[in-house]
């Protein structure tokens, strides 16, 4: 198999622009979001309950209003869309930053920015989601997935230590001053974005059942279902993951901030390294998918088993890896399979469910932790994204006529397996989920998609932000 550059989309101006701008402001971004974690936790006396209520707050805005959001991102322009939203995030920090300088921050003005914070993010997440397509094209969007993610990671690894050591040294008032600047670096890539060179995808026309519209096209997908179904499911704990590691650090191993920094920054290098292995893919791939989510939770549950703050800050790497790896490959996967003029309520769709369940889950998150201990709450969570991803699996084989046999590393010039086999679409037909996975698939042995093949990837080439970027 040929070699793939891991960092090609680089090559696109406007991506790179992009992609600094990211890469300088993302490290403020973890760093207020250790600050605001051990800000709700002193000021709440070590609450789990709090600290989950932060959490839920912060997500509920997603989960209730994530549809409309996508329908609105689809009829906006993107680069506009992006400068408002990042403007208005670096605006709340600042205004959070100043009352806990002050000292005059309370555990209710927390609650409120998280609930600010959670509102804009229903237009910034679909929006970046949306808006790398219009600057790359669609042979790059793994690849530009993968470092989207990865530049995510690597300020998701500076970002903690440092906060840890800010907050001790400054508080954490400082620190969220520190991460409302550092929005201007995103903020300035994207006024310097030539828009003579973005291929953007046409604005669909304001009308009535938009929404109704995305949800038909959705549901019409079986593989898209189940996928979003497996998502839910596994990120009812995995997105309280933060949560549960400040838990652990504050009140099994009553360590201080610094260390929940370093513990923040140890999953983080593992994601990095798993973005990093990203994108030298060519093609996401089912067995990423399932192999990556059935690995995290299994370092859920060795995370909760570790007796010692060193064991637990090392099983953290290989759990990053794996959540990434699983992450990267599921955001690909859906990106590169829909329409281009429906992607913006998709992806409001992947994100309310990947984003949207964190509401539901950290106050059981936290309950289980202030009951039972954050061990245990750990070992829990793991062990039901365990079951979950083997329970889904087998329908997800049926439906997209995957054998086992077909999961496992073909050897080089091996004919094409079922994970890769695919038929034409009929012209101007809705692409079926056999088809669509088929040019996700497409590739093992280095063939290249078939002319015409998955008509919803036409037009400007997609690619997207992971997850909970900026």
């Amino acid at each position: 198999m040929r070699r793939i550059a891991m960092f090609r989309s680089l090559s696109v101006r406007n991506y790179r622009l992009y992609a600094l701008g990211q890469l300088l402001s993302n490290p403020g971004t973890w760093m207020q979001r250790i600050a605001q974690d051990w800000l709700v936790l002193q000021l709440s006396g070590g609450s789990g309950i709090a600290l989950g209520m932060t959490t839920a707050l912060q997500f509920l805005p997603m989960l209730f209003l994530g549809l409309w959001g996508g329908a609105l991102v689809d009829r906006l322009d993107k680069r506009r869309l992006l400068v408002f939203t990042q403007s208005t995030m670096g605006l709340l920090a600042v205004a959070l930053g100043v009352l806990a300088t002050l000292g005059a921050a309370q555990v209710w003005h927390v609650y409120l920015f998280a609930f600010g914070l959670g509102l804009v993010t229903v237009l910034d997440n679909p929006g970046r989601q949306a808006f790398v397509p219009e600057m790359v094209d669609r042979d790059l969007l793994t690849n530009a997935i993968a470092l989207n993610s990865a530049s995510f990671q690597l300020g998701r690894v500076t970002g903690p230590a440092v906060a840890g050591l800010l907050i001790a040294w400054i508080g954490s008032g400082p620190v969220f001053l520190i991460n409302g600047a550092s929005f201007g670096f995103t903020i300035v890539a994207l006024l310097l974005i030539r828009t003579a060179e973005l291929n953007p995808t046409e604005p669909v026309p304001r009308g009535k059942g938009q929404i109704r519209e995305g949800l038909a096209y959705v549901s019409g997908r079986r593989d898209l279902v189940l996928l979003l179904l497996l998502a839910a499911c596994t990120q009812f704990f995995g997105a309280n993951g933060q949560t549960q590691i400040a838990l652990m650090v504050n009140n099994v191993f009553e360590t201080g901030a610094a260390a929940f920094g370093v513990a923040a920054a140890c999953l983080a290098v593992g994601a990095l390294i798993g973005a990093l292995l990203a994108a030298r893919r060519e093609r996401p791939r089912l067995r990423l998918i399932l192999v990556g989510s059935m690995v995290f939770g299994a370092g859920q549950v060795a995370a909760g088993l570790m007796p010692a703050y060193a064991a637990f800050v090392v099983v953290l790497v290989p759990m990053g890896i794996a959540f990434m790896t699983y992450v990267t490959t599921l955001n690909a996967t859906f990106q590169l399979t829909v329409e281009p003029h429906m992607r913006g309520r998709v992806m409001s769709m992947f994100l309310l469910v990947f984003m949207g369940v964190a509401p539901i889950g950290a106050p059981v998150v936290g309950f289980l932790a202030d009951a039972f201990g954050p061990q245990t709450s750990m070992v829990i969570g793991g062990t039901f994204t365990m079951l979950v991803v083997a329970v889904l699996a087998v329908p997800l084989f049926r439906v997209k006529g995957v054998r086992v046999r077909d999961l496992l590393p073909r050897r080089r010039g091996a004919p094409v397996a079922a994970e890769s086999a695919s038929e034409e679409p009929d012209a101007g037909g809705p692409v079926s989920a056999a088809t669509a996975v088929a040019a996700v698939e497409e590739g093992a042995a280095g063939a290249p998609a078939a002319p015409g093949r998955l008509a919803a990837a036409r037009g400007p080439g997609p690619g997207g932000a992971g997850g909970t970027e900026r």
